[in-house]
């Protein structure tokens, strides 16, 4: 089985809005950056849609995503979203969807739609 291995390249935190935040994962970021949760909202999330918190950006990337250092400034209680990333739910769907998420996952370039099937059992 082939193992996947981040290439930190930042572009699955780039884009000009982030992931939806639930209640817990907001409790949870607070705390880790030592705030209290309107804090937290305040200063580093926006409301997009109706109950749908989203994490700032900062010159077109999530506002934690440290580019200097390539790496994710709450990486230990980064949202489930970006915790399952280069492999959401999607992505086992279909070939079409493999190689969508592929041409933009460095990490995923020696992968094969076989290989991610294999890991999914």
């Amino acid at each position: 089985m082939k193992y996947f291995i981040c290439k930190r390249c930042g572009f699955c935190c780039k884009g000009e809005s982030t992931v939806a935040l639930s209640p817990e994962e907001i409790e949870r970021i607070a705390q880790y950056l030592s705030l209290k949760e309107e804090e937290f909202t305040e200063t580093f999330t926006i409301f997009k849609a109706p109950n749908r918190i989203e994490m700032k950006t900062r010159k077109g990337y999530c506002i934690f995503y440290d580019d200097k250092n390539k790496l994710c400034l709450i990486h230990p209680v980064k949202p489930e979203r970006c915790k399952e990333w280069p492999f959401p739910r999607g992505i086992f769907l279909s070939e079409d969807n493999f190689m969508i998420i592929k041409a933009s996952c460095p990490g995923l370039e020696d992968f094969s739609f076989e290989d991610i099937m294999i890991r999914k059992t």
